[in-house]
């Protein structure tokens, strides 16, 4: 019988070629590690049961890498720790199972890797080519704060290798994840057992947590400018790469867009014809957001004026584009249409750095150069929304962000009563007259 964790499930790309009406392509090292556990765990039937959950999930990358981190987890969890079959789990299991998420034994704790197998064989693979284990892998992660790990690589120094912690939001995950999986499970006929996640789902602990605040996560207007300057004097000095970093920039901040709102899905995929004008003469930016919703985003007059005629005419494409322009948002420095979440990510992290970079030179305060060390994707919809909350509607900015509640929106961004109150403390003093 096997004594430390496995990875069950592979890639995304590997996963949707299997057959699902039986084995024939799985890893043999996967089968063979599965038939090493006694017959009443039912290793190979729980396996299929997670595979078939994992199905359902598998239109989206993301979606189905979350799902199978959280899944495979109990999976492993139920085998190695609690010695029971998955369907046989009990709300004791669960809450048990829960708390050992929260602090796995270090043997269960690794390095984030690329790889959970090594294949091995030629440059190319091909189908004969067998894997191996990949021995760095664990079900858990280290994980540094991006911050952290830009303050080391600018001194040239390893990062720091941080306790395991499971943040709150995961916790919440965690619950949702193998609950969703039980309720599968039960119409799936692999449990008649009463869902034992939804046994303990009352505790506060598991449910939604909300953000009230994002001001935290959102840049200064002096850190914003250092931003756009630096993207801008990018894009002057080598406009070949650098035109299509400006561009990027400048539109996820306009639109408040999340990187998959220019990156595409698999049914849709953003081109010049996103944008549109209405009858009234307004620009607006058709997307198919979270959960494939359509929307239309206003767009502002300056960025069509300034940035998508700047590109556009980069790209010998007349200033505004057309209803029937089949041209794509994105395309590759080769011509290929579309470019990867990850490719965004690297580009505008390399703003991002060389904004630190210009800071530094500047002299300004150190603490501001640090807050935009921890600058992401994410970060540009947030600064763009906390500025234009100022002057625009809660309502106006919910239809743009695409919140489906007006609550988020405005404990979001017009939480002026934390700001009223952090006022009336200013000025107390600690030390009393006597």
């Amino acid at each position: 019988m096997a004594k430390k964790p496995f990875p069950l499930f592979e890639p995304h790309s590997r996963f949707v070629k299997l057959d699902f009406n039986n084995l024939n392509d799985e890893l043999p090292i996967v089968l063979d590690y599965l038939r090493s556990f006694p017959e009443p765990l039912k290793a190979i039937e729980s396996y299929q049961a997670v595979r078939r959950f994992l199905k359902m999930y598998s239109k989206n990358p993301t979606t189905f890498t979350t799902y199978r981190t959280h899944i495979e987890r109990l999976l492993l969890w139920s085998f190695l720790v609690a010695k029971k079959c998955l369907a046989d789990l009990t709300p004791l299991d669960a809450q048990e199972f829960l708390d050992f998420s929260g602090q796995p034994p270090d043997s269960w704790i690794g390095p984030v890797v690329k790889s959970r197998f090594i294949r091995q064989g030629g440059r190319k693979a091909k189908a004969s080519d067998t894997y191996v284990l990949n021995d760095v892998w664990r079900p858990f992660n280290h994980t540094t704060d991006k911050r952290t790990a830009k303050l080391a690589e600018e001194k040239n120094q390893s990062v720091p290798e941080a306790p395991y912690a499971m943040a709150s939001d995961s916790v919440v995950m965690v619950f949702a994840v193998c609950g969703s999986f039980f309720k599968f499970a039960a119409g799936d006929r692999f449990t008649d057992r009463v869902n034992p996640f939804q046994a303990i789902g009352q505790k506060s602990e598991f449910k939604n947590i909300t953000q009230t605040s994002v001001r935290s996560r959102s840049l200064t207007e002096e850190q914003w400018n250092f931003v756009l300057q630096t993207a801008e004097e990018m894009a002057e000095a080598d406009p070949v790469v650098h035109e299509r970093t400006l561009f990027i920039l400048a539109t996820m901040f306009s639109m408040y867009l999340r990187v998959s709102d220019i990156v595409g899905r698999r049914n849709w995929k953003p081109k010049m014809n996103s944008f549109f004008r209405d009858s009234d003469g307004f620009w607006w930016f058709s997307v198919v957001g979270k959960g494939n919703k359509e929307a239309e985003v206003s767009v502002k007059q300056e960025y069509i004026d300034v940035y998508l005629r700047r590109y556009r005419t980069f790209l010998n494409l007349p200033g505004l584009p057309s209803r029937d322009e089949s041209t794509p948002l994105l395309a590759t420095l080769q011509g290929r249409a579309g470019l990867s979440d990850r490719h965004i990510r690297l580009l505008l992290q390399e703003v991002f750095d060389k904004a630190v970079e210009r800071m530094k030179a500047a002299n300004i305060e150190e603490d501001k150069i640090d807050e935009l060390r921890s600058a992401s994707l994410h970060t540009l919809r947030h600064t763009s929304a906390t500025f234009d909350s100022k002057v625009r509607s809660d309502k106006d900015l919910q239809a743009d962000l695409r919140h489906q509640s007006m609550s988020t929106t405005q404990d979001t961004y017009f939480n002026s009563l934390k700001a009223d109150r952090a006022k009336s403390n200013q000025g107390l003093s600690i030390k009393k007259k006597r």
